[in-house]
């Protein structure tokens, strides 16, 4: 490891922010009251977001058939109000942010709660929204067939687990390419009240998203999405719980009491957290009407977007996949296990980097990277043994987009390893990929190359950074095409 000062041409300041580009992602620090902090953090990325509402133009017309307008129309109805009734810190920070990105509020707002407003509002929004635009009817039809979509692997571990019995997690983000891309940012936030937090996620969010923090409180957490959830109730949105628990927050209990209270249901969660000051660590699967939380100072919980609860995987999801090894959930469940099993006393960072990168599938019982594995690549998966045709599409430009390791030492230092393009190394090439995958083509323009980086670690000192002088050996895996799968 090297530290590097990274005051170099490619640094950019403002008051009460800097900005500087490193290995494949954007570190933001701001600083200050809520309207300066945002307003520095809108100047610092007015152009990124120029790219962001491109992609956003083309994704929500093609996947919703309405425009985004239509869901900045909604979040000035339902959202944009009712936080800021009772965030109007957060609220002041979008403001501030849109000033400096020189962005309406109300579309601040939306972008901040896309995935509540894409997944859970729009699958149950009310019945007045579902009546004529511009001609036309918008029908609530979007996700009540397969539920809210599924996000990430994830693993949080102390005591007989790890080397030195603290705690260990590791987490990456598995999405669509094409929005999912934007998660490329790392946020040093330091409010003028409550704890400093360090989280990576999209540009201009109050919150992670995807989600990966630590703060000064000596909290660190992550997450999975349950797929298939299909409750929701319009309430506080998830961006601001969440956030809410970040930034006010000191305990475990903290954070389970700020998540449940005024519950939407909304981008579903299991939830895992750690507490460096007790050596503790919690998961929460949090549905709407049913949650369930567990601790412990000496064991693991693991993440792989379905839930353990009964109640919530029977009564407020669908086709949630637990049990079938053919899907991504019911492989990694097992797999995750089985690697805590084999790994067991041995979990640090350079492990934890191995486990999120894991390629073996258990279905097929051989190394495959494919949608089934942690370091999930469904671009390379032809999908054959797939037993429901309504899932993602054989080589669909889905999957991991980051790796993301973290523990008890680095969390006391407000930092974490990240590594961009996906956790194990195998770059992604757009032009590759459409030429071999036409049916994708259409995407082409929207999507980015993420070529191999290495884990890079970030902290909160003074813009300061470190970076490993080496980047893990990783097996020259080549991306599948019709030509040599023929």
């Amino acid at each position: 490891m090297m530290n590097t000062n990274v005051e170099s041409k490619k640094t950019e300041r403002v008051k009460n922010g800097i900005r500087y580009d490193m290995n494949g992602w954007t570190y933001i620090s701001i600083k200050g009251s809520p309207k300066d902090r945002g307003y520095a953090y809108g100047k610092l990325v007015i152009e990124d977001m120029k790219e962001v509402r491109r992609i956003l133009d083309f994704i929500i017309y093609t996947d919703y058939g309405v425009k985004w307008d239509f869901f900045v129309e909604a979040a000035k109805n339902y959202f944009s109000p009712k936080i800021e009734e009772h965030f109007p810190e957060f609220y002041e920070e979008m403001v501030g942010f849109a000033e400096g990105a020189n962005m309406s509020i109300d579309e601040v707002v939306a972008w901040n709660n896309y995935f509540t407003l894409t997944e859970s509002w729009w699958a149950n929004m009310p019945e007045e929204e579902s009546l004529a635009v511009k001609g036309t009817t918008v029908l609530n039809v979007s996700s009540k067939e397969g539920g809210s979509q599924e996000r990430c692997s994830a693993f949080i571990a102390v005591g007989d687990w790890t080397t030195d019995g603290k705690i260990v997690c590791s987490h990456n983000n598995f999405s669509n390419f094409v929005d999912g891309q934007l998660a490329r940012y790392v946020i040093d936030l330091k409010p003028t009240k409550g704890n400093r937090m360090l989280m990576m996620g999209f540009p201009g969010w109050i919150w992670s998203g995807t989600d990966f923090f630590v703060t000064s409180a000596g909290i660190l957490g992550t997450e999975t999405t349950i797929g298939g959830f299909i409750s929701y109730e319009s309430n506080i949105p998830i961006s601001c719980r969440i956030r809410n628990a970040m930034q006010y927050g000191n305990t475990l209990d903290d954070y389970e009491k700020m998540l449940l209270d005024g519950n939407s249901g909304d981008y579903a969660n299991s939830w895992l957290f750690g507490d460096t000051n007790k050596n503790e660590i919690m998961r929460i699967e949090l549905g709407l009407r049913f949650h369930k939380t567990e601790r412990t100072q000496n064991g693991y919980f693991i993440g792989f977007n379905a839930p353990y609860d009964p109640r919530i995987r029977n009564l407020e999801c669908v086709n949630t996949g637990i049990d079938d090894i053919r899907r991504h959930q019911g492989a990694r469940k097992v797999r995750l296990d089985d690697l805590m099993d084999k790994y067991k006393g041995t979990i640090n960072i350079d492990i934890a980097q191995k486990i999120i990168g894991d390629h073996y599938d258990v279905y097929l019982n051989k190394e495959n990277p494919c949608s089934r594995t942690c370091c999930s690549h469904y671009e390379l998966d032809p999908r054959e043994y797939m037993s429901d045709p309504s899932r993602p599409k054989p080589f669909q430009p889905r999957g991991a987009l980051d790796g993301n390791v973290i523990d008890t030492t680095m969390a006391k230092n407000m930092s974490f390893s990240l590594r961009w393009g996906n956790s194990c190394g195998i770059p992604f090439s757009k032009d590759k990929f459409c030429d071999d995958n036409r049916v994708w083509d259409y995407l082409r323009p929207y999507l980015h190359d993420r070529p191999q980086q290495p884990w890079t670690t970030f902290t909160i000192m003074d813009g300061k950074m470190v970076t490993n002088k080496k980047t893990p050996k990783q097996k020259n895996i080549k991306q599948k095409t019709r030509k040599n799968r023929k």
